[in-house]
């Protein structure tokens, strides 16, 4: 997910907890309490169980990530040997349904760890959360690939998913994660545009899951080098229309998935959720809230780029008692390989639609959170749709239902039915039964 509210210097008043984005059913700290509605949003699919989250949850210890790694981590322990017991016994629907929540459990346990970015739990739990995941998927019955899709000098990581296996030329949806996801916890969208007629590819790109993990290849915010390639492979395809390629970023995705269909005219339509239009105004905005320095934009990066004890002192100070600017640098740092958080706010700063969010051609749906903590008030998801030419629509959700959180994470009945109907509309997949376009 996106985060861009870590303080440059400690806040007015450093003990006040800010109140909580979502009902503390568990937790009151704001990033675990967020982390756990993620998780308990993936039972919408079948990927987790609402007991089985509160279960876990209520024995992590507030605010401790060795404690949310550990219970986390054993839960998902317990639920990919039930899988097995059940696999070895012949109930493979059974089977699958464990291998989804335990590969979303081992997802959820790795979360906190990348504060060092050498402790081998990183690899070996994400690892464990893709093999389940995949061994779900050889017990499902919706046709997929596991897909490499050609990258400068190496390849992406990927999965098509498909309506079925006739070969039929189908409209195509190719879905992106941002700051903190892996492609497999993107699972339940394709699934919901499978159930609407679309085939589904999905990807890992610089800075994500394997890509970072494995292959230690960082973040970029040129991402038009990233799209370009994923739509090369797609049209590639003989059951692709490529005439109706759609684009969907979450998260950071709000800013990456746009930066890419500027340069790609071959995207038909764009979903921006939350939309992000510069990351540099919110670090910026928030330096100054903190008496910092009056910096242009261009200034607070060269003055970032040059690794400023005081910014790292603040940041680390403020990292030591909230929980969030905590995993926001740690992960931040890890997903961009830099060494301090200056260094890493340095390269996040470049993340920047001025000049480019014009250019986008294609019709944009850039959506937003009435109570997303990421951000406030809409403020990004704003601006993106307020420099848009192009045919655009701005989606805020309300929180009356719960669905006012960062990309409506826990709300997906609400979230998919907007959002896909805007997508079906747009598309001209309006009319159509379930699987058929």
């Amino acid at each position: 997910m996106i985060g861009q509210q870590s303080p440059a210097s400690p806040p007015a008043t450093p003990d006040a907890a800010p109140a909580p984005d979502c009902p503390a059913l568990v937790f009151t700290d704001r990033e675990f309490a967020f982390e756990l509605q993620r998780t308990l949003g993936a039972s919408y699919s079948g990927e987790a169980d609402i007991g089985e989250c509160l279960a876990t949850a209520s024995r992590i210890r507030e605010g401790d990530f060795e404690s949310w790694y550990s219970e986390w981590n054993r839960t998902a322990d317990n639920f990919r040997a039930a899988g097995d017991g059940s696999l070895a016994a012949g109930h493979r629907v059974t089977a699958m349904e464990a291998y989804y929540r335990a590969a979303t459990y081992y997802r959820t346990a790795e979360f906190f760890l990348h504060g060092n970015p050498a402790d081998p739990r990183i690899v070996e739990t994400w690892g464990k959360s893709r093999e389940s995941f995949r061994d779900a998927l050889a017990l499902d019955v919706v046709p997929y690939e596991i897909v490499a899709i050609p990258y400068e000098n190496t390849t992406l990581p990927g999965y098509f998913y498909m309506v079925d296996d006739s070969g039929k030329l189908r409209p195509l949806l190719i879905i992106q994660t941002g700051f903190d996801g892996c492609q497999e916890e993107l699972h339940p969208y394709a699934m919901e545009g499978i159930r609407r007629g679309y085939n589904v590819l999905t990807f890992e790109g610089p800075g994500q899951g394997e890509m970072i993990r494995v292959r230690h290849i960082p973040f970029r915010y040129d991402w038009e080098n990233v799209i370009g390639p994923v739509v090369d492979y797609a049209v590639s395809r003989p059951d692709v229309d490529e005439n109706r390629i759609a684009l969907w970023g979450i998260s950071l995705g709000g800013y990456l998935a746009p930066r890419g269909a500027a340069y790609e005219p071959r995207i038909a339509a764009l979903i921006a959720d939350g939309g992000t239009y510069d990351v540099g105004q919110t670090l910026l905005a928030n330096l100054r809230e903190g008496g910092g320095a009056n910096l242009t934009e261009i200034e607070l990066q060269e003055w970032l780029q040059t690794d400023p004890i005081e910014f790292n002192d603040a940041i680390r100070e403020v990292m030591a008692r909230d929980t969030g600017t905590r995993w926001l640098n740690e992960n931040g740092m890890f997903v961009f390989n830099a060494g301090s958080p200056a260094r890493f706010w340095a390269k996040w700063t470049e993340f920047s639609l001025v000049g480019v969010a014009e250019e986008i051609r294609c019709p944009t749906l850039v959506c937003a959170g009435a109570a997303d903590h990421f951000d406030p008030d809409g403020a990004q998801a704003t601006a993106l749709y307020d420099h848009l030419t192009c045919e655009r629509e701005l989606m805020v959700f309300s929180d009356d239902y719960g669905a006012g959180s960062h990309c409506q994470l826990g709300a997906f009945a609400q979230s998919f039915g907007a959002k896909f109907d805007w997508l079906d509309d747009t598309m001209g997949m309006t009319g159509s039964r379930p699987g058929e376009e």
